[in-house]
């Protein structure tokens, strides 16, 4: 996507990296929350955690892009499998927290990691170092969209923080609301904010 697509850049898996392409250099930027030997010994607690969830919880499964990811474990409860249970989904994020992960819930998936870091975090990095911006001073002039608890730091921080439809899915379970709702859902959702933008 960095590559690829017209944007400045990425923030990846709940805010463990961020990529940016310098196409004038044609050089991918990449930085993380964590250096490679954090994240290759992450990786192998993450794989044990991964077959002691599918054991403990049957119906689960691994996102279909766990094989492009640095960072994480995305346990699958409704892309590609029939949807869990309410309380399975409370059971796969006890799993990840009683292995001393974070765990945060988003529209199809439950991602898990080993970290402190967040969306919040990686992309003040990302706005300081790649565009020698402060977002505690410029955070008004931002439009922040998302769909899930995942992005809750990042509702909080910006005042025009814009939840796709579905947002409405994890009512009481928003560590913080985003200010607007969209009328469409997922895709179309952001569609709209684009569309608004953009008029």
């Amino acid at each position: 996507m960095a590559r690829m697509w017209p944007i400045d850049g990425i923030v990846g898996e709940n805010g463990a990296f961020y990529f940016r392409y310098d196409h004038a250099a044609h050089v991918m930027q990449r930085h993380y929350a964590k250096t490679a030997q954090e994240r290759a010994a992450d990786r192998k607690r993450l794989d044990e955690l991964r077959t002691h969830i599918l054991s403990q919880v049957p119906g689960a499964g691994i996102a279909a892009d766990q094989a492009y990811r640095d960072a994480d474990l995305a346990i699958d409860f409704c892309e590609d499998v029939p949807a869990l249970s309410g309380s399975d989904i409370e059971r796969v994020v006890a799993l990840f927290e009683a292995a001393g992960a974070t765990a945060k819930v988003s529209s199809i998936h439950i991602n898990g990691w080993f970290g402190g870091y967040d969306t919040l975090s990686i992309t003040r990095t990302l706005m300081r170092d790649c565009f020698r911006m402060d977002i505690e001073a410029a955070r008004g002039s931002f439009v922040f969209a998302g769909d899930s608890p995942n992005d809750a730091p990042m509702f909080a921080f910006f005042p025009n923080s814009v939840g796709v439809a579905n947002v409405a899915n994890f009512a009481g379970q928003l560590e913080a609301e985003p200010t607007y709702i969209t009328r469409q859902r997922s895709g179309d959702g952001f569609t709209e904010v684009a569309d608004f933008l953009l008029a």
